[in-house]
């Protein structure tokens, strides 16, 4: 993409848009920016500012556009918000950070994207393509935005994760490789249903061709109807759990390319807990392989692989009991799975900010893995509901009284799990800080303290 001359109009003052203002500043792009809400983003404000970056008030963009401006839009800004309606009526072209960090990439990408896992695999893809010394970097919903990760030379390879939101956006993005691991209920304060949801989570191979490959989970019947209808436009590697006529099966204590005949590595080989997670190795290894990994690699790769922060992170353990961090589990499916990991009685730390999602299942897998529930955040009570008294449940205010009440309810044997099925904001900046307040809980338990 060239440089000179150009003009940009950033929508939404958060990480990304940050990001974004930095690196078009960096290439001499005269660039504005707008927010609806400034009052919350004076600091990112001032950041930006302090570049070179024009702050335009919403009321203020029609008379400051040209429509020659290419208005780049943060994934947390809905397509409907006002600066993006005065955007398009103004002429701009509107896309989105994702969209915007492909067309400056030096190297081709493997998307990955799902309702659930998302990170685990993406992280666990990138180790995988290292490990056989391929040159990786790793973005997008995932550690930094997108745009700061494409840019250094001699990249062979860039795994992004993509959420929903950032899917929506895109133009002409392109995936040599793209994961679907998942999709089930989320963001329905966002969408209209299901299916629109679904739609967005598509389109990340809206401008694939037979070159390319999808990554699909065969067990979702969402995503395995959606590839099938697709064989003939892209290349097809398809993974199950209990199906061994997929690509990728388990057979045995074995996981299998069954196309070509061959062991790819041991069940034992995935250290990550939870079943869910074998899906998540498995969904990492069909798009290694599509990229061209040689699969000697794997087994040492995979062993090698400790997870990532706040999914299913073990904090300690004391006094028998084991403290694990899920605090990226953001919605119900995820803290069901994070349940389903454990045969030992869990107490379970749930609550936040809803995101449109029932908890009726939630509750039905509470009641069958939880010794006792601790709500907190908004939610707490719709969750209550949820479990309809069928296992004992009380509300604390803080993360701290959350740990400390547990670790009165907990025996020997049980696990402490915070997997909120929530989002953060109600409460914290963002999951890793509520993970991270978690965690700290649980040392000042370990040290004596109260915390």
């Amino acid at each position: 993409m060239t440089d000179t001359g150009k003009r940009a109009l950033v929508i939404g003052l958060g990480r990304s848009g940050i990001a974004v203002c930095e690196v078009l500043r960096e290439r001499s792009w005269e660039v504005f920016a707008t927010d609806e809400f400034p009052e919350r983003s004076a600091e990112a404000v001032a950041h930006v500012a302090s570049l070179g970056v024009t702050f335009v008030p919403t009321e203020k963009l029609q008379q400051t556009l040209r429509g020659s401006e290419l208005a780049v839009l943060s994934p947390g800004v809905p397509p409907s918000a006002r600066p993006v309606a005065i955007a398009w009526a103004m002429g701009c072209t509107v896309i989105g950070e994702t969209e915007l960090a492909w067309r400056f990439a030096r190297a081709p990408m493997l998307a990955v994207s799902g309702t659930k896992g998302k990170s685990t695999t993406s992280a666990l893809l990138a180790h995988l393509l290292r490990a056989a010394g391929k040159k990786t970097a790793l973005g997008g919903n995932i550690g930094q935005p997108l745009i700061r990760e494409v840019l250094p030379d001699g990249l062979d390879a860039i795994v992004a994760e993509l959420s929903s939101f950032q899917l929506e956006s895109i133009d002409r993005f392109h995936a040599r490789v793209a994961v679907l691991l998942n999709i089930s209920p989320d963001h329905l304060d966002r969408y209209d249903s299901m299916d629109e949801y679904a739609s967005a989570k598509y389109r990340i191979v809206d401008n694939s061709g037979i070159d390319d490959t999808l990554v699909a989970n065969r067990d979702d019947e969402r995503i395995w109807c959606f590839a099938r209808s697709n064989a003939a436009k892209i290349s097809v590697i398809d993974y199950s759990l209990v199906d061994p006529s997929a690509r990728i099966a388990v057979i045995g204590d074995r996981i299998v390319d069954t196309r070509a005949g061959m062991d790819l590595a041991a069940v034992g080989d995935v250290t990550l807990i939870g079943r869910h997670n074998l899906a998540n190795a498995m969904a990492a290894l069909g798009a290694a392989l599509a990229f061209g990994v040689d699969p000697k690699h794997f087994p040492a790769a995979l062993r090698s692989f400790t997870g990532i922060a706040h999914r299913l992170q073990p904090v300690t353990e004391i006094g028998g009991v084991r403290y694990i961090d899920d605090s990226k589990g953001t919605n119900p499916e995820a803290a069901i799975a994070a349940l389903e990991s454990f045969s030992s009685p869990v107490i379970a730390i749930v609550g936040g900010r809803a995101k449109g999602t029932a908890f009726d299942a939630l509750g039905d897998a509470l009641a069958r893995h939880a010794r006792a529930v601790l709500t907190i955040g908004e939610a707490a009570r719709d969750i209550e509901l949820a479990l309809a008294g069928r296992v004992p449940s009380e509300n604390v205010a803080t993360m701290a009284e959350a740990v400390e009440r547990a670790s009165k309810l907990a025996r020997t044997g049980d696990v402490v799990l915070l997997s909120p099925a929530c989002a953060s904001f109600d409460m914290f900046r963002s999951a890793e800080h509520r993970g991270d307040e978690f965690a700290a809980a649980v040392r000042a338990l370990e040290g004596g303290t109260r915390a």
